[in-house]
């Protein structure tokens, strides 16, 4: 989708650089950044679902399931 949008000077020459430097398009330059933009905000949003499962649901770990996991790591000293 196209879209137009206005950003300071320095920060189009820095894009405007950055898409030279890896061989890329400028538009790929800014959506790889809007999704980074936001998938660092929408964690909030994913806590607060995850929390509200949780508030009902039980989290704990079944025992046995618990048992098999930790006999499945080596248990080699690092």
């Amino acid at each position: 989708m196209k879209v137009a949008i206005s950003v300071p000077d320095l920060v189009f020459d820095a894009a405007e650089r950055l898409a030279k430097q890896r061989r890329v398009s400028r538009s790929q330059v800014f959506s790889e950044a809007l999704q980074e933009y936001v998938a660092k905000h929408n964690g909030p949003a994913v806590t607060a679902k995850l929390n509200s499962i949780y508030d009902v649901e039980a989290s704990a770990v079944d025992p046995a399931l618990s048992s098999a996991q930790f006999a499945s790591l080596s248990h080699e000293a690092w």
